[in-house]
């Protein structure tokens, strides 16, 4: 199994950036797509961003295309999010995300492996 921390949330003012990072354990990381989802207060988890296990292939929530990059380095175990030009909206906990399953990571249903969260605060 695959074990994930992430890290690099925090307190960002709008229009700033951050960068979080998702380190998995294992030597199987490079078997599973990654994924990026996000939780609001009071609302539903909501996808984010996923990586294609062969890195070749990127997919985002419309919310966030043209601000936010996610890219994966297989030597290193570790999937990032690359947040810029934030906006409140953006404020939530973000979880990493892992699955055999290109179509779950995209979906957000029945992922068999989150990590803990890390807090997004954007203030305004």
């Amino acid at each position: 199994q695959v074990q994930l921390v992430e890290s690099g949330g925090g307190l960002v003012q709008a229009g700033g950036s951050l960068r979080l990072s998702c380190a998995a354990s294992g030597r199987t990381f490079s078997n599973y797509h990654m994924g990026w989802f996000r939780q609001a207060s009071g609302k539903e988890r909501e996808f984010v961003a996923a990586i294609h296990k062969t890195g070749n292939i990127n997919y985002y929530a419309d919310s966030v295309k043209g601000r936010f990059t996610i890219s994966r380095d297989n030597a290193k175990n570790t999937v990032y999010l690359q947040m810029n030009s934030l906006k409140p909206e953006d404020t939530a906990v973000y979880y990493c995300a892992a699955d055999s399953s290109y179509r779950q990571i995209t979906g957000g249903n029945k992922i068999n492996y989150w990590g803990q969260g890390t807090q997004v605060t954007v203030s305004s």
